[in-house]
């Protein structure tokens, strides 16, 4: 044999080795290292699971009324796997299915058509779930007609009637609480993304749904419960062989609120008296906002906004006619915790600290004319007159801005006046940011609005932001706007000029409108609430919680929900106690003495500050009534806002003492504790009892609201 028939048979051994030790290579790491990731593919590929939601958990009051519970439903189904196996894919089956259901044939095949496939319409029409899984083509179907399907097996196979449970909103003593609530939507894209790529038996599948806003959304975890999973055996025809493994469902918790359904109701109602009472004076009262929380825990009793919306519209999908309504009526978001409002005059409280940190003598006497000059500029007192000199407990009492502008002015010129910079002192702001103002402040919903604080320092960031803006606007002199009004575009050009050069810079006059709730500020009714509260308990500033507790639905305690203190607020103890001293003076003396004429003030002393918040553009002011009671020993803590209202003391201040006659049990000028709204005359100390049957037990007679209800899919 020659030389290069050897070399050939060299070359050809070698690539033999080398394909048999790739493909042993090979075999070794696809049944061995690999092995165990393709022998569980394989078994999913003969494995399904069908899953069955849990029960909801119901979301009760602070007294065990139903806020959100469950009916009962009757659900007729379709299992497409039965279907498939009948004479022309069950065409018979759904011709008799649509005449007793007396829905068009071709509105159950759409259902029945899985969504991404050819011809389906988009969800919630199409079936997002699973191949194995019954199919629910019509749903509230009365109960002969169940019984009739059931009852001819044979003429329906694979279809089944069963009972199923919805939400429903039972509004006890007719309480919205809409905001708060939330509704269910169908799962999203993003959240199922977000669960990556687990096989955990409680993930999210596409044919959940899950709470879109408030309490829902806030505690979807615990109240969704966990799904039964039935497992089948499927074989490669994808037909199923047997029941592998069956795990019953586990129902949600029941989340019990600090709210009381009989107080939420008072609350609504004087929400729109006040708005009523600010249009019958010829305002536009257009929205507003009450909350009213327990001084010494942060609880929420009852949180109102308006408008609203009836929360019961979300069941079974709203329509894009309802949808759009809701936009167009501006309900969908709370005026309480969403809405960012000017505070007006009840952010002088917060001067007020300030100036005790700054070292302002609180006992002192202060000039109240009725205006000042500073610059080219006239600051004037806006509800009150002049007084001349006058304590700062009168200045408060009368609202008087001419000495909360003499006190801002001050502390800007001690700054450093124009001269300051970015990290020059800012009492004002400082304070206002230890009351929690300018954050979140935590509430247990989502959404909430952080409001905003004016400062140098948010000056600052703001010209950094808009400055560019600025400059070209300023340049090209708004030339649309010039077309028909050239002296608003003269105005326009010349303010952003001013902007554009020097807009960073804190002014005096930007002290003196921070001083008294105007300018840049906004807060939220909520914060102003726990403003209010933490004055009236000496200085701790909570996060306010509307969740007290969790129950099992046999009535267990799962969890309770403690108190959680933030922090104690930075300013002296001396200026809390200073206005503690004060405030009872306005509803005594002062601006908020009118609306509580005749009220049994000396049983119950009310600390009150009234506001009315000017608005920019040919708006009326805002008008806001922020108080807390007894003032000698605090419980609550109240405060009303409505858009658009005119004054505090007018609009607002009267449905804040209707909501005191409500929570105290004052008539005229009695004082009944047992005719309060709240049973027992107190929030209540302990959860509410839940039946082993899933029943909670509520109050009976005068404070029930509502009859005992099973809740819907408990045991019997």
């Amino acid at each position: 044999m020659s030389e290069r028939s050897n070399l050939r048979l060299l070359v050809l051994a070698v690539l033999v080795v080398s394909l048999l030790g790739t493909l042993v290579a090979r075999s070794f790491y696809l049944q061995v290292m690999e092995g165990a990731e393709y022998r569980a593919i394989a078994q999913n590929n003969t494995v399904r699971e069908v899953a069955e939601p849990a029960v909801r958990g119901l979301v009760l009051d602070q007294a065990g009324r139903p806020l959100i519970a469950n009916r009962t439903t009757v659900v007729v189904t379709v299992d497409r796997q039965v279907l498939a196996q009948q004479p022309n894919d069950g065409a018979g089956v759904l011709n008799r299915l649509s005449r007793i259901l007396d829905e068009p044939r071709d509105r159950i095949e759409d259902r029945l058509k899985s969504c991404g496939t050819e011809g389906a319409k988009p969800p919630p029409v199409c079936w997002n779930g699973s191949t194995y899984q019954p199919v629910p083509v019509a749903s509230d179907v009365d109960t002969q007609t169940a019984l009739s399907i059931m009852e001819r097996r044979r003429e329906f196979p694979g279809v089944t009637a069963k009972l199923e449970a919805v939400r429903e909103y039972p509004a006890p003593f007719n309480a919205n609480a809409a905001h708060m609530l939330g509704y269910l939507g169908p799962v999203t894209e993003e959240q199922l993304d977000e669960q990556g790529d687990t096989t955990a038996y409680d993930r999210l599948r596409r044919t959940d749904v899950v709470g879109r806003t408030g309490l829902e959304r806030q505690y979807d975890d615990v109240l969704r419960g966990k799904p039964g999973i039935t497992t089948l055996a499927v074989d490669t025809a994808g037909n199923v062989t047997g029941v592998l493994e069956e795990q019953d469902p586990k129902a949600g918790d029941y989340l019990v609120t600090s709210i009381d359904a009989r107080l939420q109701a008072v609350v609504e109602q004087q929400l729109v008296n006040a708005i009523r009472r600010a249009q019958n004076q010829g305002y536009r009262g257009k929205s507003g906002a009450a909350v009213v929380v327990e001084v010494d825990t942060g609880r929420v009793l009852a949180m109102a906004s308006y408008p609203t919306y009836d929360p019961s519209i979300w069941i079974g999908g709203v329509t894009k006619k309802q949808y759009k309504q809701l936009i167009n009526d501006e309900s969908l978001s709370s005026n309480a915790y969403q809405g960012q409002f000017a505070p007006g005059s009840t952010f002088k409280a917060i001067s007020t600290a300030a100036a005790g940190k700054d070292n302002f003598d609180l006992y002192g006497i202060y000039p109240c004319p009725s205006r000042v000059k500073v610059g080219g500029t006239t600051f004037r007192n806006y509800e009150s007159k002049p007084y001349g000199p006058i304590s700062l407990t009168r200045a408060l009492e009368v609202s008087c801005n001419t000495v909360f502008y003499d006190i801002a002015r001050r502390m800007w010129q001690k700054a450093g006046g124009p001269d300051a910079d970015v990290t020059a002192s800012d009492p004002i702001a400082e304070t206002a940011a230890t009351f929690g103002l300018g954050s979140k402040t935590g509430i247990d919903l989502p959404g909430e609005a952080p409001g905003r604080i004016a400062s140098r320092e948010f000056k600052f960031d703001n010209w950094e932001a808009r400055k560019d803006t600025w400059c070209r606007n300023a340049e090209e002199g708004y030339p649309e706007t010039r077309k028909t009004d050239p002296k608003l575009a003269d105005y326009y050009t010349a303010l952003d000029r001013e902007n554009c050069t020097d807009g960073y810079q804190w002014r005096a006059g930007d002290a003196l409108n921070a001083a008294i709730g105007q300018g840049d500020t906004t807060v939220t009714p909520l914060q102003m609430a726990m403003v209010y509260a933490a004055i009236a308990n000496g200085g701790t500033l909570y996060q306010p919680q509307i969740a007290k507790g969790l129950l099992s639905a046999d009535g267990q305690t799962v969890e309770e929900f403690d108190p959680i203190p933030v922090r104690k607020v930075e300013v002296p103890k001396s200026a809390i106690r200073f206005l503690r001293k004060s405030l009872p003076g306005v509803t005594t003396d002062g601006s908020g003495k009118t609306p509580f004429l005749g009220f049994p003030l000396d049983k119950i002393p009310v600390a009150s500050k009234t506001g009315s918040a000017q608005v920019t553009g040919d708006k009326a002011s805002t008008s806001w009534f922020a108080s807390y009671a007894p003032a000698n020993d605090p419980k609550y803590a109240i405060v009303m806002m409505v858009t658009e209202g005119g004054t505090g003391s007018k609009t607002s201040g009267p449905s804040v003492r209707k909501i005191y006659e409500a929570l105290f049990g004052v008539k005229g000028t009695r004082v009944n504790p047992r005719d309060s709204v709240l049973v027992g005359g107190a929030p209540q100390a302990d959860l509410p009892v839940v039946r082993e049957d899933g029943t909670p037990v509520t109050p009976k007679g005068k404070g029930s609201g509502v009859p005992d209800v099973r809740a819907a899919g408990s045991s019997s």
